[in-house]
């Protein structure tokens, strides 16, 4: 194989872009040939997955950023990307330099902008908006539970910090959404989400936060066995689908806290949302 087409699939998961190969001095000829010869199969035109194999959701997003130099993926498909919001459509989202409304080219949505400096990185190799850039673009799309999700699990998984979408949502303050995006970064600034394992978890802790308990310590070790929530004496657990599965196991958990001195309390993950009067009541200021 060509060294830098080698370099280049490397780099990119398998997929190149016929205008890359024309940067390193391919001619068009010769990238018809390798098409047709090698069974390279095009993604979008002039963009091509070298590899047989099932094409990836991964290889997928290489391919939109590539359809022209200077993509970076964003909006949606960023945040799948990222790992803390859901988008499963029949397109990917990208967002180019420039100015114009939105316009769908295939499979690929585009949007224009004119302030995308700062916001630019890359993540897994992949040219992407930052994590912040991405939540201010989704606010105007999403309801006030769906961006909450999104705000917490991007901060649970490292992607950002509040003081970073803090910082995102008042540079960007003319797009929809952004207000409430802000107002969560500054009401939930010192909950430890990173410290989280689930976003009931992330939730369970501002729910507690709105009503001046205090702090728990999250997922530490008590008696050897990690607990969810934890204060002087008492323990929350946060019981997930998963709870019914590992029974015996909560149980042996469950035994060795109280042998240590603390009272045991659960509550489903669904209650976290549903009924959050639930979890106040057994946290400590939910006590008489």
């Amino acid at each position: 194989m060509d060294p830098r087409l080698r370099s280049l699939a490397a780099r990119q998961a398998d997929v190149v872009a016929a205008w890359q190969l024309r940067e390193v001095g391919w001619s068009w000829g010769k990238i018809s040939h390798h098409v047709r010869s090698r069974g390279w199969r095009a993604i979008h035109p002039g963009v091509y997955v070298l590899s047989h194999a099932p094409i990836q959701r991964r290889q997928r997003w290489f391919a939109a950023v590539l359809t022209v130099p200077g993509t970076v993926l964003s909006h949606g498909s960023a945040g799948a990307c990222y790992g803390f919001h859901r988008f499963e459509r029949g397109y990917e989202v990208v967002t180019r330099p420039g100015r114009g409304g939105r316009t769908r080219r295939g499979r690929v949505l585009v949007f224009r902008s004119t302030v995308l400096s700062g916001d630019a990185t890359r993540f897994t190799g992949i040219p992407i908006t930052t994590a912040a850039r991405v939540l201010v673009d989704l606010a105007a799309g999403l309801n006030k539970e769906r961006l909450g999700r999104a705000f917490r699990e991007s901060i649970r998984l490292k992607r950002t910090t509040a003081p970073t979408v803090r910082a995102a949502a008042e540079r960007h303050q003319s797009k929809r959404g952004t207000r409430l995006l802000r107002d969560l970064a500054t009401r939930y600034a010192t909950i430890p989400y990173h410290r989280t394992r689930s976003d009931p978890e992330g939730r369970g802790l501002e729910v507690l936060h709105d009503v001046g308990a205090p702090p728990p310590r999250v997922n530490v070790k008590v008696a050897r066995e990690e607990a969810d929530m934890v204060w002087d004496g008492l323990i929350i657990e946060i019981d997930g689908p998963q709870y019914h599965l590992f029974a015996e196991e909560d149980a042996r958990k469950e035994e060795a806290w109280r042998k240590a001195g603390y009272t045991v309390r659960r509550i489903p993950s669904d209650a976290i949302y549903d009924t959050p009067e639930q979890l106040v009541a057994l946290a400590p200021t939910g006590r008489d």
